[in-house]
């Protein structure tokens, strides 16, 4: 069965009827592109019986048989979800469409629909992914956001999956750098999941977009997230992955990118720290040494004017009492009054520093009176 076909009412017709296995909940994107090719089209995987498929092996159960048949009851509703989707601003895409991206087709388990809200990552555009814990430290997230604005404003297309933490750090900095970032969610596109990352996702629409292989209206399920991890690093050429513990969905990706020929790139960080576990592995098994972007755009052929170290240059730009307190800041937070006992100020004295230092990006409170190093 040839997947691509030229636009028309039997491509219309095959579209639907696609949905409707695309929105079977116990039917996953192998199993759905073996039944099309059983059948010999969409359409006729309508018309074909359950234990036939179990027959020639696509099905494992009588149960898998059954709840097929009895999904043909539910045609007309997939049908009619299909037909509203423009009115909501998606877009269904599928290996029959032209648009569908040509990344993911190299994949054995492709998905055979997705949902699409905004923009689709332009093919002819370096893509990498940022991902890595939810419950990151400040210091990661401020990293992934760097990292992040510093590939977009070179052109370089920002993937991830709109989570908590390093996720949303990734897309964030990419929005701020004028590049475009999109999310893979694990749930319908027209959920942000978690709330909190609304003012992303709302941005993404226009900077970029939102994928799922997930129906509208599909619930953020914990399964989700370890299958829809494989369009992430599918859709990207290089993944790079900033704090990650030992056993964690970041290295899931890893080794689905791996299994892609994905570059694996991995931010180093303290032996003692649990969230550096992952990528310390990383980097001992063979995976780049992610330091700054420039290693990434060098990677990529990227020509990057290697500047002035962020902390040199900082200094450099401070009053004397602002570059006394920002000495001793680290990228592990540290209570005012520490900073004053360091630096050798008073308190009020290290406070006022370290509100002007906010103000330009050079401090970041964490919690209460604690504060980092920023990274501009």
């Amino acid at each position: 069965m040839g997947l691509r076909g030229e636009k028309g009412a039997g491509h219309l017709r095959e579209k639907v009827y696609l949905h409707w296995l695309c929105s079977a909940p116990f039917l996953g994107a192998v199993s759905i592109r073996k039944i099309g090719e059983a059948a010999g089209n969409f359409q006729n995987a309508y018309y074909i019986e359950g234990t036939e498929l179990k027959d020639r092996g696509i099905f494992r159960s009588e149960q898998k048989a059954k709840e097929y048949d009895g999904w043909k009851g539910e045609f007309s509703r997939t049908e009619e979800v299909y037909e509203g989707l423009q009115e909501q601003g998606t877009r269904f895409l599928t290996p029959l469409d032209g648009e569908y991206p040509k990344r993911l087709l190299h994949m054995y388990d492709y998905p055979m629909g997705l949902y699409v809200k905004g923009e689709l990552p332009a093919e002819d555009h370096p893509t990498a992914a940022i991902i890595g814990a939810r419950n990151c430290t400040a210091y990661g997230q401020q990293a992934a956001k760097y990292i992040g604005r510093e590939l977009a404003e070179s052109g370089v297309q920002i993937i991830s999956g709109l989570a908590l933490g390093i996720d949303g750090a990734g897309h964030a900095g990419a929005l701020e750098g004028g590049g475009k970032t999109f999310g893979v969610l694990g749930c319908g596109v027209n959920i942000c999941y978690p709330r909190t990352n609304y003012t992303l996702y709302d941005r993404m629409l226009s900077q970029g977009g939102l994928l799922s292989e997930y129906p509208p209206g599909t619930a953020p399920i914990p399964q989700n997230f370890p299958v829809r991890n494989r369009i992430i690093s599918g859709l990207s050429d290089v993944i790079l992955v900033i704090e990650a513990k030992k056993k964690s969905g970041s290295l899931i990706t890893v080794e689905m990118g791996l299994e892609q020929g994905k570059e694996i790139f991995a931010m180093p960080g303290r032996i003692s720290d649990a969230l550096s576990e992952g990528c310390n592995s990383l980097i001992q098994a063979g995976a780049n040494i992610l330091t700054c972007p420039s290693d990434v755009l060098n990677y990529l052929g990227i020509f990057h004017k290697k500047g002035e170290n962020p902390c040199e240059k900082a200094e450099k730009g401070l009053a004397k009492i602002e570059k006394m307190v920002y000495s001793v800041l680290d990228s592990e937070p540290r209570h005012l009054e520490e900073i004053a006992s360091r630096s050798g100020l008073s308190v009020s004295q290290s406070m006022n520093a370290l509100m002007e230092l906010e103000l330009g990006g050079y401090a970041v409170r964490t919690a209460g009176l604690y504060y980092i190093r920023g990274i501009r």
